[in-house]
């Protein structure tokens, strides 16, 4: 199934990239990096974000310098199950405003990110994935992870993909806003 990545059309969400996972994470500093770029696109572009939290008691809340970079209408959704999918309450929280296509990235993306993906798709959504905003502890787990979602149907793409598509123009003062992100 083919689809874009228009801003009027996709949603975000980023699954617990909570402070007690990320030190054992490969790559935490480019997710982190990448999940900030991704909460201020949403925030300039008027893209709903949504965030998970696993166990927050237990794994702490979200990194800090994620929760500074997210948008006023940011929410937010504990959880205990691996799958947002299994949790009662996922579908009201993330289906409030009806966009056809889900972005998602986060950690671990062999355990959380991928139960998600492939729950997701089995229920008929389209789904994205920015394959440089997720992780887990071994990169041969992340890389076999992103192999399945690919397989499943997912579109796997880098953050940078993800900002352009929504953006869709050069010249505008989103753009403008933007462009620095990617200037780094």
């Amino acid at each position: 199934m083919t689809f874009r990545l228009r801003r009027n059309e996709v949603r975000l969400l980023m699954i617990d990239v909570q402070e007690r996972l990320l030190p054992v994470i490969t790559g935490r500093e480019t997710i982190v990096k990448n999940a900030v770029k991704l909460a201020k696109a949403a925030d300039v572009l008027t893209v709903p974000f949504f965030y998970t939290e696993q166990y927050p008691k237990g794994i702490g809340g979200t990194d800090g310098r994620i929760t500074g970079a997210l948008p006023e209408t940011a929410r937010r959704l504990e959880k205990v199950h691996f799958s947002c999918c299994s949790e009662e309450a996922f579908d009201g929280f993330l289906f409030q405003e009806p966009r056809p296509v889900t972005v998602l990235f986060g950690i671990e993306s062999h355990i959380c990110v991928l139960g998600t993906v492939l729950d997701m798709i089995a229920q008929g959504h389209k789904i994205a994935v920015a394959a440089d905003a997720c992780g887990s502890r071994s990169p041969e787990n992340h890389a076999l992870a992103m192999e399945a979602m690919r397989a499943a149907g997912a579109l796997v793409v880098p953050t940078e993909t993800v900002v352009y598509h929504m953006i869709g123009r050069s010249g505008t003062p989103e753009f403008k806003a933007l462009l620095p992100l990617f200037k780094e």
